[in-house]
């Protein structure tokens, strides 16, 4: 199926903990380039990133985005420090008796007092942080892949339709270019009729200039070819592999074709066909552009 090199897919979900978010878009680019944006401490699944999408990716510039939230306190343990703790109570308890003050010491109390808890960041499971960015980027590749390919329908009907204008541009040249020899013939026989007078004219000379002339203008060779490429246009676009580089190539050929019936043709008719047939190659080549 033909496919865009524009796209975007998203996808966003909490997995064990983590809120994790993946963004993947692409532009146009005639080979294919990654680049990612990935929070520093977890850049170890950039490369598994990039393995996954050129699965999926022939050509265009591919950027992907992943931010992961820990929800809070998911990743946090707190320590004790029963050392301070206790330092801490000792200290306070022998002032009570020094003073003579009343010993209301409590839980709430040493909750109040610094270094009694450490707030430790449980290790990433890296196995399981992979296994869960990978399961997000699934989805967004996916609607990423799909939103390429809803693009790739439209510039593939806009491409068959400007193919079919050129080969109703090939049968009015076909229907003309015979016509313009046989002008050139009467043509040229009115002049030797007018320079010779009353002279016999030598009606095989006439035969043979136009003959010459003939295949100077013929075009047949081209049209015929042209119709062969135009063929060959179709088939690709019904291609299931990235096509871009072929159809770049094919309208390359397509274009030389109708040059050289412009440049052969000598007919005023011809060359405003040859003008329509090149404004849609043209436009056809600027879809193609776009195509992975």
């Amino acid at each position: 199926m033909l496919r865009s090199m524009t796209g975007y897919g998203r996808s966003q979900k909490i997995l064990n903990g983590r809120d994790i978010s993946v963004e993947i878009r692409s532009v146009n680019h005639r080979y294919y380039e990654y680049t990612s944006r990935i929070p520093r401490t977890y850049s170890y699944i950039d490369e598994k990133l990039k393995a996954v999408l050129k699965t999926s990716v022939a050509r265009g510039k591919v950027e992907i985005s992943v931010t992961i939230n820990n929800i809070e306190g998911k990743d946090s343990q707190i320590a004790v420090n029963k050392g301070v703790a206790e330092g801490y109570v000792t200290a306070l308890r022998s002032i009570s008796e020094e003073l003579a003050l009343k010993d209301d010491l409590t839980l709430s109390n040493l909750i109040r007092i610094p270094d009694v808890f450490n707030i430790q960041k449980t290790p990433d499971d890296e196995e399981q942080i992979c296994a869960d960015v990978s399961e997000v980027t699934a989805e967004a590749l996916e609607r990423f892949v799909a939103m390429r390919e809803t693009e790739g329908i439209r510039l593939k009907k806009d491409i068959l339709e400007k193919a079919d204008f050129i080969i109703e541009r090939v049968k009015m040249v076909e229907k003309q270019s015979p016509l313009t020899v046989e002008a050139y013939r009467n043509k040229l026989y009115k002049k030797l009729s007018e320079v010779l007078a009353d002279k016999n004219i030598d009606e095989q000379r006439i035969i043979t200039e136009a003959a010459i002339f003939s295949e100077k203008i013929a075009v047949d060779e081209e049209t015929v070819r042209l119709r062969s490429h135009i063929a060959q246009l179709r088939d690709i676009l019904e291609s299931d592999e990235a096509v871009g580089r072929k159809l770049d190539f094919i309208v390359q050929e397509i274009n030389r074709e109708v040059n050289t019936i412009g440049s052969k043709a000598q007919d005023l008719n011809i060359t405003k066909l040859v003008v329509d047939m090149k404004s849609e190659i043209e436009k056809i080549r600027e879809q193609i552009q776009n195509v992975e």
